[in-house]
């Protein structure tokens, strides 16, 4: 089974340490991204532009409506994702565990979701 994996972060959180903490933590993150790609249940993994380049398109009155920046609002941003393939939940957790968002940045407000996928294409 594919799981979908959605890296959080709290910007304000983030925003409110000391330029040194965050080089600190995000110079740890790729050794980390390495081991989870290296056991090769990695399908994509990626993290997400600055969210001032973000846009969002909805339907309204039959037309695509696009607007600046995420349409959802909350303390929580979606910063990365990535997708694996394994072989019970066990083992996309663990997987899933060696990301950044799920072992450090406490302080940036880092997390991760796991989400099961009921389909996969893979683009060509």
């Amino acid at each position: 089974m594919k799981y979908l994996g959605l890296a959080y972060f709290a910007p304000e959180k983030f925003a409110a340490m000391a330029p040194a903490e965050v080089q600190a933590l995000v110079s740890q993150c790729p050794a980390l991204d390495e081991k989870m790609r290296a056991t090769g249940k990695v399908l994509v993994s990626a993290s997400l532009g600055d969210v001032e380049h973000w846009v969002t398109l909805r339907p309204r009155g039959g037309k695509t409506q696009v607007s600046d920046g995420p349409f959802t609002e909350s303390k929580e941003m979606v910063g990365g994702l990535f997708i694996i393939e394994a072989d019970s939940r066990e083992e996309a957790v663990r997987l899933a565990a060696m990301h950044p968002a799920a072992t450090l940045g406490e302080a940036g407000g880092w997390g991760v979701e796991l989400i099961p996928m009921d389909f996969f294409l893979a683009a060509n």
